[in-house]
């Protein structure tokens, strides 16, 4: 299977100087043990038909086999282990006649997450069934009213599959990644004339996200630079601006999601949304809690987290006081300290299904596996 820019952007190859990618030598070896005894774990929760937790959620296996298929531990080009390539064929038996891969709803986010696992094993004989889920989440954006016109406010997103409630910013997310990724795939006509994501359409969805009054067309925008969960709607609830208005409060998962989301579509860097994301991001940067949600879908937030500030290209985060924040070491060391004994992480907090080690533990070993992908390298040795 062909590897993407995308792609890249997600396994964090990064040039540079050797001292720079010296200071994590300790702490990336500390990563690798972590991430071993979570995948380790995992294959432990697999259950004999092939999958992982809830049949009715094939995300749950997509993600915990996207964590072993991209374990550093891992030789590159070696075989997958039998356990993998079971879960693997379990994954592709849910694919439905409409090219989605699901079982009991949330197609977008099945699919998506699934698509995201196929391209993620690199094997060739899955691009058929990763061709038809690109179908499936292209024909899943939301065009409502006047054709080819963001005249609604949910125009341009993805929502979990259907189309009579609403978009929302974390499944677009998540299947502009999966399309990002596997873009090349369809790129040579190998498969004919594939549809693609109306990206403009996608871009002013996004915008209608993030409190960014210059860029955001809607009533309820603030001026703050991060995001929420859909135009009219903040998982964080609501706060008063400066103005005396009310204004939807950011939040930091969706913050990150927002920077990820444009840079998949290809804003670029110096785009005063960007910026303004950023600039935000690092005003509330943490490491203990998800800004504005406290312990609600943390550790969404740190996988999401890792993957931004990689595919970003930011070494230290610019803080709001002057500082830097050295975000690999912070998060590389919080995600070390809460592993259990058993290999495993799990969130007090159950909102989002969190409270499911499953779920936990493959965002967590993603995340770690993010970030000794993002460490720089010398060249030489792995930089390009």
């Amino acid at each position: 299977m062909k590897t993407t820019a995308a792609l890249l952007i997600l396994t964090g190859v990064v040039v540079t100087a050797a001292p720079a990618a010296n200071r994590y030598v300790s702490l990336e070896q500390e990563m690798r043990q972590a991430i071993a005894r979570g995948n380790a774990w995992l294959k432990e929760q697999q259950k004999a038909t092939g999958q992982w937790d809830d049949e009715g959620l094939p995300a749950f296996t997509a993600l915990a086999l996207t964590a072993a298929v991209r374990d550093p531990n891992r030789a590159p080009g070696a075989p997958v282990p039998p356990y993998v390539e079971k879960g693997f064929a379990w994954l592709l038996a849910q694919q439905k006649e409409d090219g989605g891969i699901y079982n009991r709803g949330l197609s977008v986010y099945n699919t998506a997450t699934a698509l995201t696992a196929l391209m993620a094993s690199g094997k060739e004989s899955y691009e058929p069934a990763a061709v038809k889920a690109r179908r499936h989440l292209v024909g899943a954006q939301w065009d409502i009213g006047e054709k080819g016109e963001t005249d609604n406010p949910n125009d341009g997103g993805v929502g979990y599959g259907s189309k009579d409630d609403h978009t929302d910013l974390s499944n677009t997310y998540l299947a502009i990644e999966a399309l990002a990724i596997s873009k090349k795939l369809v790129e040579d006509g190998k498969y004919g004339t594939q549809p693609d994501l109306d990206w403009d359409a996608a871009i002013t969805f996004i915008s209608r996200c993030q409190n960014n009054k210059a860029t955001n067309d809607q009533e309820f925008a603030g001026d703050d630079g991060g995001f929420i969960y859909t135009p009219g709607e903040s998982k964080a609830g609501e706060e008063k601006t400066e103005e005396e208005r009310t204004a939807l409060r950011s939040y930091g998962s969706m913050s990150y999601a927002g920077l990820l989301s444009f840079i998949y579509a290809k804003v670029s860097a110096d785009d005063p949304r960007v910026t303004a994301v950023k600039e935000w991001l690092g005003k509330n940067y943490s490491i203990k809690q998800n800004p504005g949600m406290g312990a609600e879908g943390l550790y969404y937030y740190y996988q999401t987290m890792a993957k931004a500030l990689t595919a970003a290209g930011v070494d230290k985060l610019k803080l709001a006081n002057g500082g830097e924040a050295d975000w690999r070491d912070d998060l590389g060391r919080s995600l070390l300290t809460r592993q259990r004994e058993n290999g495993s992480w799990v969130n007090d907090n159950g909102r989002w299904m969190e409270s499911n080690p499953i779920l936990v533990t493959s965002y967590t070993v993603l995340a770690l596996e993010q970030l000794c992908a993002s460490i720089p390298k010398p060249a030489g040795e792995g930089g390009r």
